[in-house]
C-alpha cells in the first residue's frame, strides 16, 4: 500500500518553514483507494512569491486548520503504508519537522519518483514533475497545488509501476546479504553507523543526520564499482546514536583511525593538506608561511594551497599585516604593501617589534578557539540529556552526555562525564570548521 503525497509550504527550509497545503492519495498498487486534501494554517504570513506560485493567499489559509489539527488524520491515512513523492525528501523532511514540533516522532518507509524515474526510464532529458509528465503525456490539473501535482504523481508512480510491478518491495527478508527488517529499523536519526563482513570485521564507518536514508543510498549506488563491490560485502550493520552532529563528527574520525576499516581509505571527508605555520625571524617579528602539513600542528589547516594562500591574504588585510612577513611576497626589500601605504614598514625593520606582533597576536586569537578552555553543549541522544564536548587549553579532551535537569542545576559535574579521546589535527579542524559554520547550543568557559 502507497500514501502517494504532495505538500504546498512557505519556503523552502523544513526547518524554518511551514507546509500549507497536503493531499495524500491512497494507492493499493492498481489504484486510487482514497483521498485527503486540505489547506492548513501555517500561523504566519504566505510569502507574496508562494502565493504567485501557489495561488494560496493569507485569506485561503486563515480559517484554515492548524497542522497539529490534522496530525492525527495523516498517521492513520499513512500508517503502514510507504509515501511516495516527488523529490521524497522535500515532502517527508517537512512533515516529520512538523510532527518533531509536536514531539511526535514521524516515521515512514518512501519512496522517490524522481530517483525511481531516474532508474526506470533514463532516457528523459529532464525529471522535473512538470517537464517528465509532459514528456509522457501526462496532464497536470492545478500545477504547483498539492492535490494536482499529488494526483499527476499517482499517474507517474502507475506508469513506473507497469514497467516494473515490483517497484520499491524487498525481498520478503533478505536484501543483499542483509535481513531486509535490519535497514527496515535503522533510526532517521544522527548518529555513526558501521557495516560488517560476514567475518564479523567493520569494513565501512559512516556518520549522518539520517542514518536509515544514508545507510539506504549505499545499498542504491549503482554508479561506481567499489560501491557495488562494498554492499556485496556487508553482512551486518550497527549503529550509534550521537544526537549531536559534533559529537558523531568526531566520533566517526576516531573510529576510522581506530578501526582501520577497508573502505574508508579514502574517507568522504577530505583530510586537511596544508596550514598555516607560524616562526619567528631573526628580528624578533612573528611571520607566517603556508605549507603542506606535516607533523608538526599548523595554527590552522585547509584543503589545498590555494585555499591556504587566499586565507593568509584575507588575514593580512584585516589585521594590517606585512605580506612579506606572511610568506605573500618575496623580495630583498620592502613588501607591496608598504610601496602603496598599507604596510607600517616591518619588512624593512620601520614598524616597531612589539607593535607588529601585537597585530599577530590578535589574528592568532582569532584564528584559536574563542576560549582555550571551555565546553560546548549541544544536543543530546533524546530530549531529556545533553552532549557535551571538552575542550582545555585549545586541546581536544573528548566528550559525553549529562541528564538535562543535572546540567541545569550545576556545572560542577561536567567533567565527571567526558569520556576520553585522542586529540589530533583531525579533530582540531572538525571542531574549529564546525563552529564557524554552525550554531552551538551553548558554549560554556572555564
Amino acid at each position: 500500500m502507497y500514501a502517494i503525497l504532495d505538500i504546498e509550504t512557505t519556503g523552502l527550509s523544513p526547518s524554518n518553514e511551514k507546509i500549507i497545503e497536503i493531499a495524500i492519495f491512497i494507492h493499493d498498487g492498481k489504484e486510487i483507494i482514497e483521498e485527503y486534501t486540505t489547506l492548513i494554517n501555517p500561523e504566519r504570513k504566505v510569502p507574496y512569491n508562494i502565493t504567485r506560485l501557489t495561488g494560496i493567499t493569507n485569506e485561503m489559509v486563515e480559517d484554515a486548520p492548524k497542522f497539529w489539527e490534522i496530525a492525527k488524520d495523516i498517521v492513520l491515512l499513512t500508517e503502514g503504508k510507504s509515501i511516495v513523492a516527488h523529490n521524497a525528501s522535500f515532502d517527508y523532511n517537512f512533515i516529520r519537522n512538523e510532527f518533531k514540533s509536536l514531539g511526535y516522532s514521524f516515521k515512514r518507509d518512501r519512496l522517490c519518483t524522481v530517483k525511481l524515474s531516474r532508474k526506470i526510464i533514463p532516457t528523459h532529458s529532464s525529471y522535473s514533475l512538470g517537464k517528465l509528465c509532459q514528456e509522457l503525456g501526462i496532464e497536470i490539473e492545478g500545477r504547483h497545488r498539492a492535490a494536482g501535482d499529488a494526483f499527476a504523481t499517482v499517474k507517474l508512480f502507475e506508469h513506473l509501476l507497469k514497467i516494473n510491478p515490483t517497484l520499491g518491495k524487498m525481498d520478503s527478508s533478505r536484501f543483499y546479504n542483509i535481513d531486509a527488517d535490519i535497514i527496515k529499523n535503522l533510526p532517521e536519526e544522527t548518529g555513526v553507523y558501521y557495516f560488517y563482513n560476514k567475518d564479523g570485521d567493520i569494513i565501512y564507518i559512516g556518520k549522518s543526520k539520517d542514518i536509515k536514508t544514508r545507510v539506504f543510498s549505499h545499498f542504491s549506488n549503482e554508479n561506481s564499482e567499489r560501491a557495488l563491490k562494498m554492499v556485496d560485502e556487508i553482512y551486518d550493520i550497527s549503529y550509534e546514536l550521537t544526537g549531536s552532529e559534533l559529537i558523531a563528527l568526531l566520533l566517526e574520525s576516531n573510529e576510522i583511525k581506530v578501526q582501520k576499516p577497508k573502505y574508508n581509505r579514502r574517507q568522504r571527508r577530505v583530510t586537511s593538506h596544508y596550514g598555516i605555520y607560524q616562526y619567528t625571524d631573526e628580528n624578533g617579528y612573528f611571520c607566517f608561511k603556508a605549507e603542506g602539513v606535516k607533523g608538526e600542528m599548523p595554527i590552522v589547516c585547509f584543503n589545498s594551497a590555494k585555499e591556504t594562500r587566499e586565507r593568509l591574504y584575507q588575514l593580512s588585510e584585516k589585521y594590517g599585516l606585512c605580506q612579506k612577513l606572511c610568506g605573500l611576497y618575496e623580495a630583498s626589500g620592502a613588501c607591496f604593501y608598504y610601496q602603496i601605504k598599507q604596510c607600517n614598514g616591518a619588512c624593512v625593520g620601520e614598524e616597531p617589534v612589539v607593535d607588529y606582533n601585537k597585530k599577530v597576536q590578535k589574528m592568532l586569537d582569532d584564528l584559536s578557539y574563542s576560549w582555550q578552555s571551555f565546553y560546548i553543549i549541544d544536543k543530546g541522544r533524546n530530549n531529556d540529556e545533553k552532549g557535551v564536548i571538552k575542550v582545555e587549553n585549545g586541546k581536544y579532551i573528548g566528550f559525553g552526555y549529562i541528564n538535562s535537569e543535572y546540567f541545569e542545576n550545576s556545572l560542577d559535574n561536567l567533567s565527571d562525564i567526558i569520556k576520553p579521546y585522542p586529540d589530533n589535527k583531525d579533530v582540531q579542524q572538525i571542531i574549529r570548521t564546525y563552529l564557524r559554520q554552525h550554531s552551538i547550543e551553548t558554549i560554556i568557559k572555564f
